[in-house]
């Protein structure tokens, strides 16, 4: 079993705590962003995706840290979360100028994808509240010490919103050290964001000095190659899925260095079409690796949000059962799920979850 010390929940007012922006997103549904007339609203956020999938499908009492625009649209996203069950304690509210000139709030423009024409997201998040949070805006002794929480989770987005929110990150991370908090984090590499602001240099910069207080390091080959700058040997980049020895390579590589990994956690996912994937998920804990059962061309209906709920789905099965093979399983089995409905966030139950990792299929329930 991984060395996980994990708090018992009797003295933890919170099982999960997540730092990250939430936007709103507006998807086309079947159609395109460019020739819409009406959206489907929705909200996501790559850190909050996993603490909303914690409460609503596993039950586990989890909150956000994060902050919006005191407007109707921030108002909106409040109202998505509040029906999520996720705790709304930690949101910083900042006064709207009424145009937008210092302040606002993100929006995602998501379209879904179909067969050849893959997913796209066209993100509108400059000068965003969550984007201007800074080290000292969250009393972490209080949250971490006093209230108390068991897990928390961010990851690479958040990080590279603003030259201010990594030193709020770090800040964070070693807060929950210091309280015996479980500390994990989605490398989550996005170039749109990172392009504009130092590229590879500047991610690794910044997500090295993190993951030095990580427990839990969550992210695919691509993300431990351009945060933390662990190559996959003998692999061309331009393939669409990953090698599962070299990765394991590289892995063995990165829990050398940062000796304080415990465990580290991907998906495995070949992209046969938007449409159909093959799906599986594979965690490295106390030396060994555990592997997922693979669900070859899985059908997808909205793939945004599947990484998030696996993440969930271990962090769930890690906290519960202390076991990496199933935590593994419930990871996969949940984002396997979330891919089958619209929208960033999971709708499955943990029923349906647990039914799947035991083998169900998709006959009619009646």
């Amino acid at each position: 079993m991984p060395a996980l010390n994990i708090k018992s929940a009797a003295t933890c007012r919170y099982d999960m705590i997540a730092l990250g922006e939430i936007m709103l997103r507006l998807d086309p549904g079947e159609g395109r962003v460019r020739t819409a007339r009406q959206f489907q609203a929705w909200e996501g956020g790559g850190e909050y995706n996993v603490a909303r999938g914690l409460r609503r499908c596993f039950g586990m009492r989890t909150a956000v840290a994060t902050a919006f625009a005191d407007n109707d649209v921030g108002r909106l996203i409040e109202d998505f979360i509040l029906q999520g069950g996720v705790d709304t304690s930690f949101i910083k509210w900042r006064p709207y100028d009424g145009v937008g000139r210092t302040v606002r709030n993100g929006l995602n423009f998501t379209e879904r994808g179909f067969g050849i024409r893959g997913a796209v997201g066209i993100p509108d998040r400059g000068l965003t509240a969550a984007s201007q949070l800074k080290a000292g805006d969250f009393d972490w002794d209080e949250i971490f010490g006093t209230q108390g929480v068991r897990w928390f989770h961010t990851g690479g987005i958040f990080a590279a919103l603003s030259d201010s929110t990594p030193g709020l990150v770090e800040e964070a991370v070693q807060a929950a050290k210091k309280h015996g908090t479980i500390v994990s984090y989605d490398l989550n590499y996005r170039p749109s964001l990172w392009k504009s602001i130092g590229g590879h240099k500047r991610a690794q910069e910044v997500n090295r000095r993190i993951a030095k207080h990580v427990d839990v390091m969550i992210g695919n080959e691509e993300d431990f190659t351009a945060c933390l700058g662990f190559e996959v040997e003998g692999v061309d980049e331009n393939i669409s899925h990953i090698d599962v020895t070299a990765f394991k390579k590289m892995i063995e590589k990165a829990v050398k260095e940062f000796a304080n990994f415990r465990v580290t956690a991907t998906t495995l996912r070949a992209v046969r079409s938007a449409t159909r994937n093959d799906w599986g998920a594979i965690c490295w804990a106390d030396g060994k690796f555990y592997e997922a059962i693979h669900r070859p061309d899985l059908e997808i209906l909205d793939r945004v949000g599947g990484g998030d709920s696996f993440a969930s789905g271990l962090i769930y099965g890690l906290m519960t059962t202390g076991d990496p093979q199933k935590a593994v399983d419930y990871g996969a089995a949940h984002g396997a799920l979330a891919m089958t409905t619209p929208g960033d966030t999971s709708m499955a139950s943990k029923d349906e979850v647990e039914k799947l990792m035991k083998g169900g299929g998709a006959r009619v329930q009646r």
